[in-house]
């Protein structure tokens, strides 16, 4: 998710801004396998990345009962999360206590960070006309026309619609006013009606919940006039506020009628932040991605360029951070000290809580049930009810599934099907419960991974803090190294010479070597303890076969840079955003002294880290929802 989901927060507080409308001896070599995770800009491991279970609706929990699910959450003791490598003296601070505390920067593959900085449309785009001479789309519909259709698309009257007589009838005179209103109005679908022997021309809202049922999102974008020295693909720099990538660019599709694959991207951002990042989408003029800002809800579009190529997932070099810590308690001098560790010495590569979900049965628990190959227990996991609140129709669903066992009463218990619960009921009322394979595989893939992924992550975790707890900060003889594309292990004479910065270790798979020191044979007690053979990591279901990679167990962040600040009002922001930039708003200004204090501080991570574990470095504080919740609570009562 930037780490694509770094969420660690907990009683929301309402915040609108932005947008007007609403406001990571000879050993034996191995070649290695390199992860490639969502986390700060990877590949996404979940659709959308909801939360692995449960998340079947968007609203947001009320402070009390995410408070009450949390009772029943993890800490990062249960995911293995236990050292920490610097000796200062920890403090608290309340972290995304609002959703613009925490803003991420995309870094290119060229290294560079990707800003908002310009919303014109590029010169060549606007030159790239249909040759043919047409009548200019501004003098084809009235001024009243037009004031009715900017009303539609703006949200207002969404189940209205907007008639236009065509007066001088001839086809091409209807499909140049369908044209215009389509390129003017992004989102508004046209039909042509017969009334009376007079022909009009309907314009409505795609985004209405009649007009969802009528427009397919699915079917293949209309052929437009694209010039041959033009590039294919139009990249654009996405802004957003509180909403996932996935979800922002689901919301583009609809508007531009296309498929959401058109997109692609490097990496996945979380959502309760403010995230810029590089898109790129296929034959789509800059002009007409422009127009959407006209209507887009937290969301911002520039820096438009042509290029020949798509984007690739993982292909960013990292995230620049920008993190406000709100209420600290340390003094100027344990921030320093805090600060200068973690630019220094850097951090524990840990794999962050979100990876291991939010509900009372954790993601790792169903991945180690999937290796084991016991699917009674995986359904078990996933459909059985759970202690702590949750949303009232999840609850009756899990009931309706404990008392009856039948996939399709419980199936009618859920508004939304496309959550894991709907997704896996709806496979065993096709396929039944003798074949709960299958049904599991109507999960989409992403989703089904990250269980897995998850629970190489928990042993992953385990064993660092086992090898720092052994080790500490200092190479040593049977650790590995990467040289070139192998996997190496150093020899006494060779771990001399060697950074802790240097040393990696494999999450478990068949194609990875383990240290030669006891943490390696740690690896072997702790899969045996999990049922599961670490000498036979192949599935058999390929999907769910773990091939392993190597990880960095110590990270060092770059540009890393902080200060701390007073303030009096806990509502404003004290981030400039790219977009308060564009629209000239001043920045924040801080007083000398003030009734509250804040650390806010910048760095940039490589793809697949955490930034909230650096975080917890600093603060020495468990980053868990579950603790975040308890300290937000407190401080806010």
């Amino acid at each position: 998710m930037a780490e694509s989901e770094p969420v660690t927060v907990v009683v929301p507080v309402g915040e609108k801004r932005g947008c007007p409308e609403d406001e990571k001896d000879d050993a034996p070599s191995k070649k290695p396998k390199f992860e490639s995770d969502h986390e700060n800009g990877g590949p996404p491991q979940q659709d959308e990345m909801d939360e692995p279970e449960g998340d079947a609706s968007d609203g947001e929990e009320d402070g009390d009962t995410f408070a009450n699910m949390m009772k029943h959450g993890l800490t990062e003791l249960d995911v293995g999360i236990l050292k920490y490598v610097s000796d200062h003296e920890g403090f608290s601070g309340v972290l995304k206590e609002r959703y613009s505390d925490f803003v991420v920067h995309e870094i290119n593959k060229n290294g560079k960070i990707v800003h908002l900085d310009d919303l014109s449309v590029p010169a060549e785009a606007e030159e790239a006309q249909e040759p043919e001479q047409q009548p200019k789309e501004c003098d084809l519909l009235t001024e009243e026309q037009k004031k009715q259709l900017g009303e539609l698309q703006l949200f207002k009257n969404k189940e209205g619609n907007v008639s236009i007589e065509v007066l001088d009838d001839s086809k091409e005179k209807r499909t140049l006013v369908h044209k215009a209103i389509k390129n003017q109005f992004p989102g508004l679908e046209t039909k042509t009606e017969e009334r009376e022997g007079r022909k009009f021309i309907v314009a409505y809202h795609a985004a209405g919940k009649k007009a969802l049922a009528e427009v397919k999102t699915t079917t293949a974008p209309r052929k437009h006039f694209w010039p041959k020295n033009r590039g294919s693909f139009c990249h654009f720099v996405l802004y957003k506020e509180n909403k996932d990538t996935m979800d922002a660019i689901n919301v583009l599709s609809k508007f531009l009628r296309l498929r959401p694959n058109m997109f692609s991207y490097m990496g996945t951002k979380d959502k309760r932040a403010i995230t810029v990042q590089e898109i790129a989408v296929l034959k789509i003029t800059a002009e007409r991605l422009a127009h959407l800002n006209k209507c887009l809800m937290n969301l911002k579009l520039g820096n438009f360029c042509y290029k020949n190529h798509p984007l690739k997932l993982g292909e960013l070099q990292g995230n620049h951070f920008t993190v406000v810590i709100r209420n600290i308690t340390g003094t100027d001098e344990q921030v320093d000290q805090a600060m200068k560790s973690l630019k220094q010495t850097g951090f524990i590569n840990y794999y962050g809580m979100q990876r291991f979900g939010t509900t009372a049965v954790p993601t790792h628990h169903v991945g180690r049930a999937i290796l084991k190959n016991d699917w009674n227990e995986v359904m078990d996991l996933i459909l059985k009810p759970r202690p702590g609140a949750e949303k009232e129709f999840l609850v009756r669903c899990r009931e309706e599934w404990a008392k009856t066992q039948d996939p399709e009463a419980a199936l009618k218990k859920l508004p939304n099907k496309r959550c894991v619960e709907g997704q896996l009921l709806r496979g065993l009322s096709m396929y039944g419960k003798k074949n709960i394979v299958t049904a599991f595989g109507l999960i989409p893939r992403n989703n089904r991974l990250m269980y897995i992924h998850s629970y190489q992550s928990r042993v992953w975790n385990t064993m660092v803090s086992r090898r720092i707890e052994a080790f500490g900060l200092k190479a040593v003889k049977g650790d590995l190294v990467l040289k070139g594309t192998m996997a190496h292990v150093l020899s006494a004479e060779e771990a001399e010479n060697q950074s802790i910065h240097n040393i990696v270790m494999p999450l478990p798979g068949f194609d990875v070597i383990y240290p030669t020191h006891h943490i390696g044979e740690g690896y072997r007690e702790l899969l045996t303890a999990d049922g599961l053979d670490i000498d036979n990591m192949r599935h058999k279901v390929k999907d769910y076969s773990l091939a392993g990679a190597y990880r960095r167990i110590i990270i060092r962040p770059a540009d890393v840079s902080w200060e701390v600040i007073n303030y009096d009002d806990p509502r404003v922001s004290l981030v400039h955003s790219d977009f308060e930039k564009l629209e000239n708003k001043p920045a924040p200004v801080f007083n000398k002294e003030g009734k509250y204090r804040a650390l806010r501080m910048e760095f940039s991570l490589p793809p697949s880290t955490y930034a909230t574990m650096a975080i917890r470095e600093v603060l020495k504080l468990d980053t868990s929802i579950k603790k975040q919740t308890q300290l937000n609570t407190t401080w806010f009562n």
